[in-house]
């Protein structure tokens, strides 16, 4: 993207976010937040949750606005903005925050983590807290909490898929983000970079020939209408955060700081429970579609998947996540 293109969309971002925030007089704080996701999702829904706390718990001195389906524009877009002091914040994947700070990369990883319970005790560690102060002074953005989970990824296609050597040729559609990209390479298929908005034309067009998500985005974006297997590998566990500016959030009495860290967090596990307790209804509904799940050993996968932290240069702190996990 050019400068010119970005500084144009920046510049568009801001014009949005003055729009809605003389909406917003009444509250002497506005923290306007930008999302992917549907309103449906279960982690929509615990963002409804945090804005309605940290509303109430501030006794309306803080005021958050919520924009769904990426009203405000791109991730990267909202990053920069918030990198520019900007009261925005954004619900972002680790992958995006590795261009700043590349430990952020792993929590991408394949097979990390166990489910909720385990990449939470990572989000939540000491080790995690080293990477947000190094965000802070890499790029000027603040974590205000990183457990909100949306699910184990899996592989939806057209056709059967057992082992690495049926993704043979298949274009999967991915994130850009390295990790993400060398996980899917390692598992056999073409990673393909494309915003999610594409995935369902992409998909009908035959543009790609398959994508990996987790449940609720699948079901969301209707993906049994245009894929007819989900295959469940869980081979990444997609752990996200609401990251906003740190120069925006420094300028915000203390008690108001406290609120919005400690809202984000709780908020973050509820919708993450819901998460959970969503997913066997989700496969029941596509199965209802016409999709066909199938539970296979991942063991190949695992293991195909294995070198990606070495060839990455994750090696030493896939190690430290792995003892952390142990403890």
């Amino acid at each position: 993207m050019s400068i010119i293109t970005r500084t144009w969309r920046v510049a568009a971002l801001g014009f949005a976010l003055a729009t809605v925030a003389g909406g917003a007089m009444a509250a002497d704080y506005t923290l306007s937040v930008n999302t992917a996701l549907a309103q449906q999702d279960p982690l929509y829904r615990g963002l409804e949750e945090f804005k309605k706390n940290v509303e109430a718990r501030s006794g309306g001195k803080m005021a958050v606005r919520l924009f769904p389906g990426s009203q405000l524009g791109k991730d990267e877009d909202v990053l920069e903005q918030a990198r520019a002091g900007a009261g925005v914040a954004v619900v972002v994947d680790g992958g995006r925050l590795a261009v700043f700070v590349k430990e952020f990369g792993v929590l991408g990883g394949p097979y990390l983590a166990q489910g909720y319970d385990g990449i939470r005790k990572v989000v939540t560690s000491p080790l995690f807290d080293q990477w947000s102060d190094k965000l802070r002074k890499a790029s000027g953005h603040q974590v205000l909490s990183f457990n909100w989970w949306q699910g184990e990824r899996h592989l939806l296609t057209n056709k059967p898929v057992k082992g690495p050597e049926d993704l043979a040729g298949i274009r999967m559609r991915t994130p850009g983000a390295p990790v993400w990209m060398e996980t899917i390479r390692a598992m056999g298929a073409t990673p393909t970079p494309m915003g999610w908005s594409e995935v369902y034309t992409g998909l009908q067009q035959k543009v790609i020939d398959g994508v990996e998500a987790q449940h609720p985005a699948s079901f969301g974006s209707r993906l049994y209408e245009v894929t007819n297997h989900v295959t469940k590998t869980g081979h990444i566990n997609l752990i996200t955060g609401i990251v906003t500016s740190s120069a925006w959030f420094d300028k915000l009495p203390p008690e108001q700081q406290t609120i919005l860290k400690e809202e984000a967090l709780k908020a973050g596990d509820s919708a993450s429970r819901a998460t959970q307790a969503s997913l066997a209804d989700f496969e029941k509904q596509m199965k209802e579609k016409g999709m066909t799940i199938d539970e296979i050993d991942v063991t190949p996968f695992r293991n195909a998947t294995a070198p990606v932290y070495e060839k990455l240069g994750y090696a030493e702190l896939h190690k430290e996540v792995e003892k952390l996990l142990q403890n």
